[in-house]
């Protein structure tokens, strides 16, 4: 029975240190040697060697050509399920987001430099705002974006713009990676972002962080600007800030 038990306890201990080097992988943003590795989990080289290689034999980390470790191919599908379970469960709070605002709500998840779309609840407006769940996009040029970045250090950002460029969607799109961190300082301090037609022309959208989750995620509400107009954005703001609240709070509960 205790050769039983230590095995249990073993085999844990591995699958534990296995999810964090996986979450080592996810927090370089690219690649890693098995040097680096080493010396952000602390673990001895040759326990990492071991896991990396049955993680490589799965799929779920791949090695590059010059012999550095990513993130592989078999985990994007787990991701987006995860995603898109999230955004169901997520639903009833957005529909009632709708109901108090008039507006389409949204939820949005950043998954590999972008944007994506995991949930949407449209309003009852015959003029609505409508955004294709599992749609991805930069993150620069999006309110849920925006709000997602605000919370991240700037070096982060500076990253992930260098990786993922900054086209303009319109005229109002921020194409200048200073201009961009010091809006999204301001993002952060006020607690929400707004989308002024960055993405679309004449359309507006409150985006407001979540905190706690897994992966970096927002809920927004959008509709055109004529309708959401900047008088309504001081009056919706706080609605959106509940609703990213509460779904913070339920993501820590069931943590």
């Amino acid at each position: 029975m205790a050769e039983e038990k230590a095995g249990r306890d073993g085999g844990v201990q591995s699958l534990r240190r296995a999810f964090e080097l996986l979450e080592r992988l996810a927090d370089t943003g690219g690649e890693a040697s098995l040097s680096e590795l080493a010396a952000t989990s602390g673990l001895p080289m040759p326990t990492i060697h071991r896991l990396i290689r049955t993680l490589v034999q799965l799929g779920y980390v791949r090695q590059n050509t010059n012999r550095k470790y990513a993130l592989g191919a078999r985990l994007i599908r787990l991701g987006e399920n995860a995603s898109m379970q999230f955004g169901t469960w997520a639903r009833p709070l957005l529909a009632e987001l709708v109901e108090a605002t008039g507006e389409t709500a949204n939820l949005a998840v950043l998954e590999r430099d972008e944007v994506v779309y995991v949930s949407q609840v449209p309003s009852k407006h015959s003029m609505r705002m409508f955004t294709e769940v599992g749609r991805r996009v930069l993150p620069h040029g999006t309110g849920v974006g925006k709000a997602i970045l605000s919370q991240l250090p700037a070096e982060d950002i500076r990253a992930l713009l260098d990786r993922t460029g900054m086209p303009a969607y319109t005229d109002h799109t921020f194409t200048d990676p200073d201009e961009l961190l010091a809006h999204l300082a301001q993002v952060a301090t006020q607690g929400y972002a707004v989308d002024e037609s960055e993405q679309e022309l004449g359309v507006r959208c409150i985006a407001v962080p979540l905190t706690g989750t897994p992966a970096p995620a927002a809920v927004s509400v959008s509709g055109p600007s004529g309708r959401l107009t900047r008088e309504a954005v001081s009056r919706i703001a706080p609605l959106v800030q509940a609703t990213a609240a509460t779904l913070s709070t339920h993501l820590a509960e069931s943590a």
